[in-house]
């Protein structure tokens, strides 16, 4: 209860996520932000474009908390709509357009955004029938209407704005039943990103890679990690959309020190010795690992990472070795802390099987419309007073050396 959970970090938590992408603009407005195929955007530029447009998503009514979906190909018109949400003082809402159009549906029904931002593909994917209640704001267009707007920083406190409030509304994949719309806070997405560059990126202006689908929360680790480290966002070629072969190929060419792979693509990569050779840190995440590979590269270090959506992508990481017989998810990260609790709500023996709650600051506000569902899923904790526990159903164990052996459901 208390040794393994001392993991207390100072963090950045009165700010917003943006705030930390726009004091890397301050310092260095040149160097690159986003790269993608031909395309590539300095800070400066990023924030330019992000900040004409959140102007205009302010005037069009767009408040804290409010959901704001968006709907594009993997591409820098993408990270700018995500960042002009934000910056307006908005939720972004992803959708993937390489989902199915009932699926997209489901989730437009559900989260009942009145703006979505798209292009042709996003349109397309949604169909007609998705868009006739929103509002659709088209970043395709040829001259769009906020091209003349201000390109300063919209001021988060003059809108209402601090790190309480929402950042993103992701939805679950509906592996456990409806697909729930989880809602992550500022403060809950900024505990990550100051996790993660402390850990793996001990120099700035370096390369992270975007692989994760942009409806899947590991991409929203792989892009503020990125963005709030002054590292350039390299976006894969748009052929390698559905192809895990292709975009494995495109990673291994790019410089990374860095970068995550999901836990089946990394295996693949591994095994068949596709491994970018650049690279100091594979993070691996999204499926359980059923080995650990015999034979790890050198110097290349393996980070498994466990996290359900309803904890901000990552609660617990650790390092694995080719002599591991278990791979292990780790320990808890940054002001992070985990309770494996018997069908009592009692501390099970250490090395006992419990079920794993997780408390600390990656603690999402909960389900958007499912009231009574988050308060059975995230409850107040009986160990720290004022901490709250989202309630993970999955089954973990504490191995002898203080790392956690997860068992699944």
């Amino acid at each position: 209860l208390e040794d393994l959970n001392r993991t207390a970090a100072a963090y950045p938590s009165q700010r917003c996520v943006h705030e930390l992408f726009e004091a890397q603009v301050r310092q260095a407005p040149e160097a690159l932000a986003v790269v993608h195929e031909d395309e590539r955007l300095s800070y400066g530029e990023l924030n330019a474009r992000a900040n004409r447009l959140a102007h205009h998503l302010i005037a069009l009514g767009v408040r804290p908390d409010q959901p704001v979906a968006i709907c594009l190909e993997r591409s820098p018109a993408m990270v700018v709509g995500v960042l002009a949400i934000l910056k307006a003082g908005g939720a972004y809402l992803p959708l993937d357009p390489a989902y199915p159009c009932a699926r997209l549906r489901q989730v437009v029904e559900d989260a009942a955004p009145r703006l979505l931002l798209a292009d042709a593909a996003g349109r397309a994917a949604l169909g007609p029938e998705a868009l006739v209640d929103v509002s659709v704001v088209d970043l395709e267009t040829a001259t769009p209407a906020w091209a003349e707007l201000p390109a300063c920083d919209p001021e988060p406190r003059a809108l209402g704005l601090t790190s309480r409030h929402l950042a993103y509304v992701i939805y679950t994949s509906g592996s456990t039943g409806t697909p729930k719309g989880v809602m992550v806070e500022h403060h809950n997405l900024v505990n990550l990103t100051a996790w993660h560059v402390q850990t793996f990126c001990r120099q700035r202006e370096t390369c992270c890679a975007l692989t994760a689908g942009v409806a899947f929360d590991a991409s929203i680790w792989e892009l503020w990690s990125a963005l709030s480290n002054r590292s350039a966002l390299l976006l894969s070629p748009r052929a390698a959309a559905g192809d895990p072969l292709l975009l494995l190929q495109w990673w291994c060419d790019q410089s990374l020190e860095t970068a995550f792979l999901v836990t089946p693509l990394a295996t693949t990569a591994l095994e068949d010795k596709q491994i970018n050779p650049t690279l100091e840190y594979l993070l691996i995440g999204g499926d359980r690992l059923q080995r650990v590979p015999s034979r790890l590269p050198s110097p290349l270090k393996l980070i498994n990472n466990y996290g359900p959506t309803e904890v901000t992508v990552v609660a617990t990481s650790g390092r694995l070795f080719s002599d591991n017989v278990v791979p292990h998810i780790g320990r808890p990260i940054a002001n992070t802390r985990l309770y494996l609790l018997d069908g009592h709500g009692g501390p099970v023996p250490f090395g006992a099987v419990g079920e794993l709650y997780i408390g600390g600051a990656g603690v999402a506000r909960g389900y958007l419309n499912r009231p009574d569902l988050t308060a059975e899923r995230f409850i107040a904790s009986p160990f720290v007073e004022g901490d709250r526990l989202y309630k993970t159903g999955d089954l973990a164990r504490y191995l002898p050396d203080g790392n956690l052996e997860f068992l699944g459901r």
